[in-house]
């Protein structure tokens, strides 16, 4: 969920009242919101950097709000506010958003040309007219460009949004697509002109713009804006022009989104026109739902004009039709998270207080039932604590290097998942085997007396062209035995134990047995392959001593590692 920060002080403002600690988080809660941290700057950087760097930060109380995914109108404080404030019925009735002209004649036109199409084919736009900004309008403003980009936008890969100073540029603008030598221009808080091309080798070392970087700079050409002087407004997704930038001084603001998904780009303007101004580029939708849909899925007993108050509540004009029965629901565009009735109907559910619905004893009866494949799981687990190892929980992602490289084997051959544009190189793909994360853990407690037992019962995503998403989950057992001798006889015993509780007695056809194999991963002629009910269940043996060195141990290991779902 994302998570809004607003000063104290500045939100009691708005509201129009003074809430203690415990009486906002209450308002959060009952709104559908929840109030994650009362903080400050000062503490956060303390936190974070030390005392010494938080000296001289603010001590401003800052409320950190979580607010959920799809309610990107109350990613700022404008928002926030506005939707408190129709929720507490201080406004009559919900904002009415409409699209004004200018009074100079002719709107502002964004042109786009066919060049796009082979990078970043949409663009919307518009424009906030007559605006005063006063400094925390202004950081709430750019603050809420960020949420964006990081939400609804994808980091930017989605939908990038400028702004500009539309005083200091005129229309009509182009939006076009050029080889990144033939673009120049001064990038924002610049004082000279760069190509495109300069400008991606500059910012490869830039904090926040590198992460960018990738977005377009494969492609043969760039996207980019143009005024009809020429001049550059931006280069999406990286940087906006200098020219152009706003200030605390802006009255007229004009707003472009350019886009891989149209339907994106139109919600993030929606967003960024609604919650600074009364204006709205697109008409308002409109939805139809009776009184009796809201009272039985929600579990209710009110009128039709009762529920149609509690929707008008929660941001969602609404009127009682003619025939008594059906509520016509106006959808404004600030609410891109209603798609079906189902959706209003949560909403209907908030307004009335999900602590006010009685509790009722449901019409069906059903018999609950842990699913038997982590029924299995917990008995295991019980029972090899008992037999003296020590459970262990690990990263579900890991390194290409921690599944390939450090077992010796070949990355292709392990069916793994890949994560694309990992954020860090820890987490790059989904494990295909537990026994990394029990090697690392090893690792991290070498220093404990010896031996060292430890087991892991989770899942493992393996690629599967069968299922629908390509890849499935795959619930195994590993468990590892590190001390100055292999103690192979130990996890033998382990997986005998293992077989005895699932109640498979040793045999080659109905039972199990264990046969030499190869393995890179374990010493040569110190590993086995072990069968159950005819069928390959894993492997157990001695590890290979490069595969040790490379998780940086020193002692001999053995290791088991099993397939349990063939036991349901």
């Amino acid at each position: 969920m994302p998570t809004v920060s607003v000063k104290r002080d500045l939100l009691f403002h708005a509201l129009g009242r003074t809430y203690s600690d415990e009486e906002f988080d209450e308002l959060c809660f009952e709104f559908g919101l929840e109030l994650d941290e009362i903080t400050s700057e000062k503490d956060i950087i303390s936190r974070e950097q030390g005392d010494t760097k938080a000296e001289g930060a603010s001590d401003v109380i800052l409320y950190k709000i979580d607010v959920p995914a799809n309610r990107y109108d109350l990613l700022c404080l404008e928002g926030l506010v506005r939707g408190l404030q129709v929720f507490k019925e201080k406004y009559v009735l919900s904002p009415r958003y409409r699209r004004v002209s200018p009074t100079s004649g002719e709107p502002q036109r964004l042109v786009i040309t066919e060049e796009t199409a082979a990078v970043r084919p949409h663009a919307v736009a518009a424009v906030l007219r007559n605006i005063t900004f006063t400094q925390e309008r202004y950081d709430s403003f750019i603050e809420l460009q960020e949420k964006l980009h990081q939400n609804v936008c994808r980091k930017r890969t989605l939908v990038a949004i400028g702004t500009h100073d539309l005083d200091t540029i005129s229309g009509p603008f182009t939006y076009t697509a050029k080889p990144p030598d033939d673009i120049r221009f001064t990038p924002l808080n610049q004082a000279q002109e760069y190509t495109a091309t300069e400008l991606m080798n500059l910012y490869k070392t830039d904090s926040h713009l590198r992460h960018y970087l990738h977005i377009i700079e494969d492609k043969p050409v760039y996207p980019v804006i143009y005024d009809s002087n020429g001049i550059v407004l931006s280069m999406p997704p990286i940087i906006n022009g200098d020219h152009s930038k706003i200030s605390l001084n802006t009255k007229n603001v004009f707003i472009e989104c350019t886009a891989t998904d149209l339907t994106k780009a139109k919600i993030v303007l929606d967003m960024m026109v609604t919650m600074f101004c009364e204006y709205c580029e697109e008409p308002f939708t409109k939805e139809t739902l009776s009184g009796d849909f809201i009272n039985r899925k929600v579990g209710i007993s009110e009128s039709t004009e009762r529920i149609a108050q509690l929707l008008t509540k929660m941001c969602l004009r609404s009127e009682v039709m003619s025939d008594g029965e059906q509520i016509e629901v106006e959808i404004p565009p600030t609410r891109s998270d209603v798609i079906h009735a189902c959706d209003i109907m949560e909403d209907a559910a908030m307004a009335y207080g999900f602590n006010n619905i009685i509790r009722t004893t449901p019409r069906t009866y059903t018999v609950a039932n842990q699913l038997p494949l982590n029924k299995l799981t917990e008995l295991l687990r019980q029972d090899l604590a008992a037999a003296g190892f020590t459970e262990a929980l690990t990263f579900a992602l890991c390194s290409q290097e921690d599944i390939a490289d450090k077992l010796l084997k070949n990355i292709s051959d392990t069916r793994a998942c890949h994560i694309a544009n990992p954020k860090t190189a820890e987490f790059q793909v989904a494990r295909t085997t537990l026994l990394p994360g029990l090697l690392k853990t090893l690792a991290a407690n070498r220093k404990m007396p010896l031996p060292l037992r430890l087991f892991e019962i989770s899942d493992v995503v393996l690629k599967d062209e069968t299922k629908d998403v390509g890849a499935k989950n795959n619930r195994r057992l590993c468990a590892v035995y590190y001390n100055k001798s292999p103690g192979f006889e130990v996890i033998h015993g382990l997986m005998d134990r293992v077989m005895q509780l699932l109640e498979v007695k040793p045999g080659r056809d109905e039972g199990y047995h264990i046969q030499a194999a190869q393995d890179s991963s374990f010493f040569p002629g110190r590993c086995a392959e072990i069968f159950a009910h005819g069928k390959s269940i894993g492997r157990l043996g001695v590890l290979h001593p490069d595969v040790i060195s490379r998780f940086e141990l020193t002692m001999p290991c053995s290791a088991l590692d099993i397939d349990i779902e063939p036991f349901l």
